[in-house]
């Protein structure tokens, strides 16, 4: 196990533990070593809109589309995201990119 798969698994762990001041450190370390990690954005994505930081986690979920633009899963957690961001916000321009990044993720689905 790499050095960065196991703060990653640590991260996870305090995630799950609700402590995610710890865990967003954590990932912050993982990035300063492999900035194109793309589950520790898509952690953080997580935990930021949990902590109501909606402009970080979409950042972050944006950066794991950027990284892997052919995995379908990128683009349906960034639907995910956009769907809290709209739950948290009640902005409405997260409806329409919620859509758009679940028809993104349902194309490269269907080109495997």
């Amino acid at each position: 196990m790499t050095d960065i798969t196991a703060k990653y698994n640590e991260a996870e762990k305090l995630k799950d533990a609700g402590k995610y001041d710890e865990a967003v450190d954590l990932l912050k370390e993982i990035l300063q070593e492999s900035p194109s990690h793309v589950l520790t954005h898509l952690t953080l994505g997580r935990i930021y809109t949990l902590q109501q930081k909606f402009d970080a986690a979409v950042e972050h979920g944006q950066k794991a589309c950027e990284l892997e633009p052919a995995d379908p899963f990128n683009f349906t957690a960034m639907s995910v995201t956009y769907q809290r961001v709209f739950a948290g916000t009640q902005d409405h321009k997260y409806i329409q990119l919620a859509e758009e990044a679940m028809a993104e993720s349902r194309r490269l689905e269907s080109l495997k």
